[in-house]
């Protein structure tokens, strides 16, 4: 099993960058995830070793695993996953914006009426009478 991880890790940021070169933005976000968890996999093997001693302090017997390697990969899941979905947040509202998830055309300035429609400028969003702000929902029930 061992000898596998290595391999794993090298297909999984081999495919990542793969996917990072790509030109819709889903897939680049798809290949970030997958280079960190190989990166995670990575320092998983390296933090690995076989045949340490405890630490003096510690009264164990057998072999020791270093606990701050997988310390660090715990956060760097937890970092990671914040991370991939305030990336996906961003992409879906790229794409509302301009319409496409293409990386080259994000770069152009769309007509932000004609894209958002009513939500074009977020200091005055349109808000209709059935899901407006609470008080106006409790002042038209109080005049019925």
């Amino acid at each position: 099993m061992e000898i596998l991880l290595p391999f794993l890790a090298a297909s999984l940021v081999g495919a990542g960058v793969f996917m990072v070169l790509s030109r819709a933005l889903i897939r680049v976000i798809i290949g970030l995830s997958l280079i960190s968890y190989g990166i995670n996999i990575a320092i998983l093997l390296a933090g690995a070793g076989t045949g340490l001693a405890a630490p003096p302090l510690l009264d164990v017997e057998g072999p020791y695993v270093d606990p701050l390697p997988q310390a660090l990969i715990l956060t760097a899941i937890v970092i990671g996953f914040g991370t991939t979905a305030l990336l996906l947040v961003l992409s879906l509202r790229a794409y509302q914006a301009t319409g496409t998830d293409h990386v080259q055309e994000l770069t152009k300035k769309p007509d932000p009426v004609e894209v958002l429609g009513s939500y074009a400028d977020p200091e005055r969003p349109s808000i209709s009478p059935e899901y407006g702000p609470a008080e106006k929902r409790v002042k038209d029930n109080k005049q019925s």
